[in-house]
Protein backbone atom coordinates (compact mmCIF):
# COMPACT_ATOMS: atom_id res chain seq x y z
CA UNK A 1 0.00 0.00 0.00
CA UNK A 2 1.46 2.99 -1.42
CA UNK A 3 1.67 5.79 1.24
CA UNK A 4 -0.13 9.05 -0.05
CA UNK A 5 2.21 12.24 -0.39
CA UNK A 6 0.89 15.94 -0.46
CA UNK A 7 3.18 17.99 -1.33
CA UNK A 8 2.72 22.09 -1.47
CA UNK A 9 4.34 23.99 -4.08
CA UNK A 10 4.58 27.77 -3.15
CA UNK A 11 5.72 29.25 -6.34
CA UNK A 12 6.47 33.07 -6.20
CA UNK A 13 4.29 33.77 -2.85
CA UNK A 14 5.29 34.84 0.87
CA UNK A 15 8.06 36.35 1.85
CA UNK A 16 10.18 35.38 5.12
CA UNK A 17 7.17 36.82 7.37
CA UNK A 18 4.52 35.50 5.52
CA UNK A 19 6.42 32.07 5.31
CA UNK A 20 7.01 32.38 9.26
CA UNK A 21 2.73 32.52 9.74
CA UNK A 22 2.08 30.08 7.36
CA UNK A 23 4.45 27.16 8.66
CA UNK A 24 3.76 28.15 12.13
CA UNK A 25 -0.11 27.99 11.18
CA UNK A 26 0.07 24.40 9.74
CA UNK A 27 2.30 22.99 12.25
CA UNK A 28 -0.27 23.68 14.83
CA UNK A 29 -3.05 22.14 12.73
CA UNK A 30 -0.70 18.84 12.01
CA UNK A 31 -0.05 18.48 15.73
CA UNK A 32 -3.88 18.55 16.20
CA UNK A 33 -4.87 16.22 14.10
CA UNK A 34 -3.85 12.34 13.07
CA UNK A 35 -2.60 12.03 9.90
CA UNK A 36 -1.39 9.00 7.77
CA UNK A 37 0.58 10.64 4.87
CA UNK A 38 3.53 12.69 4.36
CA UNK A 39 3.44 16.46 3.88
CA UNK A 40 6.24 18.07 2.23
CA UNK A 41 6.14 21.89 1.52
CA UNK A 42 8.32 23.84 -1.36
CA UNK A 43 8.80 27.48 0.18
CA UNK A 44 10.57 30.26 -2.59
CA UNK A 45 14.41 30.15 -2.29
CA UNK A 46 14.49 32.98 0.23
CA UNK A 47 12.59 31.39 3.25
CA UNK A 48 14.06 27.89 2.77
CA UNK A 49 16.71 28.20 5.54
CA UNK A 50 14.36 29.66 7.88
CA UNK A 51 11.54 27.06 6.67
CA UNK A 52 14.05 24.02 7.79
CA UNK A 53 14.26 25.58 11.18
CA UNK A 54 10.55 26.42 11.59
CA UNK A 55 9.90 22.58 10.44
CA UNK A 56 12.66 20.78 12.73
CA UNK A 57 11.01 17.98 14.91
CA UNK A 58 7.42 18.11 13.07
CA UNK A 59 6.65 15.27 10.20
CA UNK A 60 6.94 18.33 7.65
CA UNK A 61 9.77 17.62 4.78
CA UNK A 62 11.63 20.56 3.03
CA UNK A 63 11.97 20.62 -0.25
CA UNK A 64 13.10 23.43 -3.27
CA UNK A 65 11.19 24.47 -6.66
CA UNK A 66 14.06 24.00 -9.12
CA UNK A 67 18.11 23.72 -8.71
CA UNK A 68 20.64 23.86 -12.03
CA UNK A 69 22.25 20.90 -13.06
CA UNK A 70 26.18 22.28 -12.73
CA UNK A 71 27.64 22.06 -8.94
CA UNK A 72 28.93 25.90 -9.36
CA UNK A 73 30.10 28.33 -11.54
CA UNK A 74 29.16 31.74 -13.27
CA UNK A 75 25.35 31.16 -13.57
CA UNK A 76 23.88 33.69 -12.17
CA UNK A 77 20.41 33.67 -10.75
CA UNK A 78 20.73 30.09 -10.17
CA UNK A 79 21.20 27.50 -7.31
CA UNK A 80 22.84 24.25 -7.09
CA UNK A 81 21.76 20.72 -5.29
CA UNK A 82 24.60 21.12 -3.03
CA UNK A 83 23.10 24.64 -1.60
CA UNK A 84 19.64 23.35 -1.32
CA UNK A 85 21.11 20.19 0.70
CA UNK A 86 23.21 23.08 2.55
CA UNK A 87 20.00 24.66 3.80
CA UNK A 88 18.07 21.15 4.86
CA UNK A 89 16.42 20.55 1.59
CA UNK A 90 15.42 16.66 0.96
CA UNK A 91 13.09 17.51 -2.20
CA UNK A 92 13.30 19.69 -4.88
CA UNK A 93 10.75 20.16 -7.43
CA UNK A 94 11.97 19.07 -11.28
CA UNK A 95 10.32 19.92 -14.78
CA UNK A 96 7.22 22.03 -13.53
CA UNK A 97 5.28 23.20 -16.55
CA UNK A 98 5.87 26.80 -15.76
CA UNK A 99 9.76 25.97 -16.07
CA UNK A 100 9.01 24.04 -19.07
CA UNK A 101 6.64 26.75 -20.90
CA UNK A 102 7.54 30.16 -19.30
CA UNK A 103 11.60 29.46 -18.69
CA UNK A 104 12.03 27.02 -22.00
CA UNK A 105 13.79 23.77 -20.00
CA UNK A 106 13.42 20.73 -22.05
CA UNK A 107 13.70 17.02 -22.06
CA UNK A 108 17.55 16.99 -21.94
CA UNK A 109 18.09 19.73 -19.54
CA UNK A 110 15.41 18.43 -16.42
CA UNK A 111 17.11 14.70 -17.16
CA UNK A 112 20.48 16.61 -16.18
CA UNK A 113 18.70 17.97 -13.15
CA UNK A 114 17.16 15.24 -11.80
CA UNK A 115 20.27 13.12 -12.32
CA UNK A 116 22.11 15.50 -10.50
CA UNK A 117 19.79 15.93 -7.65
CA UNK A 118 20.20 11.81 -7.15
CA UNK A 119 23.43 12.28 -7.34
CA UNK A 120 23.24 14.81 -4.93
CA UNK A 121 20.97 13.32 -2.08
CA UNK A 122 17.88 15.40 -3.11
CA UNK A 123 14.49 13.69 -4.36
CA UNK A 124 13.16 14.77 -7.43
CA UNK A 125 9.78 15.42 -7.48
CA UNK A 126 9.70 14.97 -11.51
CA UNK A 127 6.39 16.53 -13.24
CA UNK A 128 4.93 15.94 -16.22
CA UNK A 129 1.78 17.36 -18.21
CA UNK A 130 0.63 17.98 -21.57
CA UNK A 131 -0.81 21.29 -22.76
CA UNK A 132 -4.72 21.39 -23.82
CA UNK A 133 -4.30 21.07 -27.97
CA UNK A 134 -2.53 18.20 -27.16
CA UNK A 135 -4.81 17.24 -24.82
CA UNK A 136 -7.75 18.25 -27.08
CA UNK A 137 -5.67 16.67 -30.29
CA UNK A 138 -5.10 13.15 -28.50
CA UNK A 139 -1.69 13.05 -28.33
CA UNK A 140 -1.53 12.77 -24.28
CA UNK A 141 -0.14 9.49 -23.98
CA UNK A 142 2.81 10.81 -26.42
CA UNK A 143 3.31 13.78 -24.41
CA UNK A 144 3.50 11.74 -20.97
CA UNK A 145 5.72 8.90 -22.43
CA UNK A 146 8.07 11.29 -24.29
CA UNK A 147 8.79 13.34 -20.93
CA UNK A 148 8.74 10.47 -18.59
CA UNK A 149 11.26 8.75 -20.97
CA UNK A 150 13.37 11.43 -21.96
CA UNK A 151 13.55 12.96 -18.25
CA UNK A 152 14.57 9.49 -16.71
CA UNK A 153 16.67 8.95 -19.28
CA UNK A 154 20.07 7.47 -17.67
CA UNK A 155 18.16 6.77 -14.28
CA UNK A 156 18.91 3.44 -12.43
CA UNK A 157 16.11 0.73 -10.32
CA UNK A 158 17.49 1.74 -7.37
CA UNK A 159 17.27 5.55 -7.83
CA UNK A 160 13.87 5.05 -8.55
CA UNK A 161 13.04 4.50 -4.97
CA UNK A 162 13.74 8.12 -4.81
CA UNK A 163 12.07 9.75 -7.64
CA UNK A 164 8.32 10.81 -7.07
CA UNK A 165 6.39 11.60 -10.51
CA UNK A 166 3.59 14.44 -10.29
CA UNK A 167 1.64 14.27 -13.61
CA UNK A 168 0.17 18.42 -13.69
CA UNK A 169 -2.03 18.78 -17.03
CA UNK A 170 -1.20 22.33 -18.20
CA UNK A 171 -4.52 23.20 -19.09
CA UNK A 172 -5.15 22.70 -15.17
CA UNK A 173 -2.78 24.58 -13.74
CA UNK A 174 -4.07 27.56 -11.82
CA UNK A 175 -7.03 27.70 -14.21
CA UNK A 176 -9.77 26.17 -11.95
CA UNK A 177 -10.13 23.54 -14.45
CA UNK A 178 -9.54 19.76 -12.90
CA UNK A 179 -8.96 16.96 -14.19
CA UNK A 180 -11.69 14.53 -14.29
CA UNK A 181 -11.00 11.62 -11.77
CA UNK A 182 -11.35 9.09 -14.66
CA UNK A 183 -9.03 11.55 -16.61
CA UNK A 184 -6.28 11.44 -14.22
CA UNK A 185 -6.58 7.78 -13.21
CA UNK A 186 -6.05 7.35 -16.81
CA UNK A 187 -3.06 8.92 -17.49
CA UNK A 188 -1.36 7.52 -13.96
CA UNK A 189 -2.10 3.76 -15.11
CA UNK A 190 -0.24 5.29 -18.23
CA UNK A 191 2.75 6.40 -16.37
CA UNK A 192 2.98 3.17 -14.18
CA UNK A 193 2.68 1.21 -17.42
CA UNK A 194 5.22 2.80 -18.88
CA UNK A 195 7.69 2.50 -16.09
CA UNK A 196 6.77 -1.21 -15.36
CA UNK A 197 7.96 -1.38 -19.16
CA UNK A 198 11.07 0.24 -17.94
CA UNK A 199 12.20 -0.74 -14.67
CA UNK A 200 9.72 -3.92 -13.71
CA UNK A 201 6.63 -4.95 -11.40
CA UNK A 202 8.48 -3.93 -7.96
CA UNK A 203 9.15 -0.22 -9.13
CA UNK A 204 5.83 0.19 -10.83
CA UNK A 205 4.02 -0.64 -7.54
CA UNK A 206 6.07 1.40 -5.72
CA UNK A 207 6.57 5.19 -7.28
CA UNK A 208 4.83 7.43 -6.23
CA UNK A 209 2.58 9.13 -8.83
CA UNK A 210 1.14 12.14 -7.42
CA UNK A 211 -2.00 14.57 -9.52
CA UNK A 212 -1.75 18.10 -9.90
CA UNK A 213 -3.64 20.84 -11.20
CA UNK A 214 -6.13 22.91 -9.33
CA UNK A 215 -6.38 20.59 -6.24
CA UNK A 216 -8.16 21.68 -3.57
CA UNK A 217 -10.24 20.43 -0.71
CA UNK A 218 -13.60 20.08 -2.46
CA UNK A 219 -12.04 17.59 -5.18
CA UNK A 220 -9.24 16.22 -3.34
CA UNK A 221 -10.73 13.04 -1.86
CA UNK A 222 -12.29 11.93 -4.88
CA UNK A 223 -8.93 11.93 -6.75
CA UNK A 224 -7.30 10.65 -3.98
CA UNK A 225 -9.34 7.54 -4.18
CA UNK A 226 -8.29 6.61 -7.58
CA UNK A 227 -6.54 3.45 -7.82
CA UNK A 228 -2.95 5.44 -9.28
CA UNK A 229 -3.26 8.69 -7.44
CA UNK A 230 -0.46 8.26 -4.74
CA UNK A 231 -0.81 12.06 -3.66
CA UNK A 232 -1.42 15.50 -4.68
CA UNK A 233 1.17 18.46 -5.72
CA UNK A 234 -0.68 21.66 -4.41
CA UNK A 235 -0.60 24.85 -5.85
CA UNK A 236 -3.03 27.86 -4.75
CA UNK A 237 -4.96 25.47 -2.22
CA UNK A 238 -1.46 24.87 -0.39
CA UNK A 239 -0.88 29.17 0.34
CA UNK A 240 -3.94 28.91 3.71
CA UNK A 241 -3.24 26.74 6.21
CA UNK A 242 -7.11 25.63 6.45
CA UNK A 243 -7.22 24.55 2.95
CA UNK A 244 -4.12 22.79 2.60
CA UNK A 245 -4.62 21.01 5.91
CA UNK A 246 -8.33 19.76 4.43
CA UNK A 247 -6.32 18.29 1.13
CA UNK A 248 -3.82 16.01 3.89
CA UNK A 249 -6.93 15.37 5.72
CA UNK A 250 -8.37 14.12 2.66
CA UNK A 251 -5.37 11.70 2.18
Amino acid sequence: MRKKVIAGNWKMNNDLQASEKLIVKLKNLLQNNKINCEVIINPPFTSLSEASRLIGGSSIKLGAQNMHFEDSGAFTGEVSASMLKSVGCEFVILGHSERRHIFGETDDMINKKIKKALSAGLKPIFCIGELLEERENGTTNDIIKRQVLNGLDGVSVDQMENIIIAYEPVWAIGTGKTASPLQAQEVHSFVRSLILDKYGKTTAENITVQYGGSVKPDNAKELLSQNDIDGALVGGACLKADSFMGIILSA
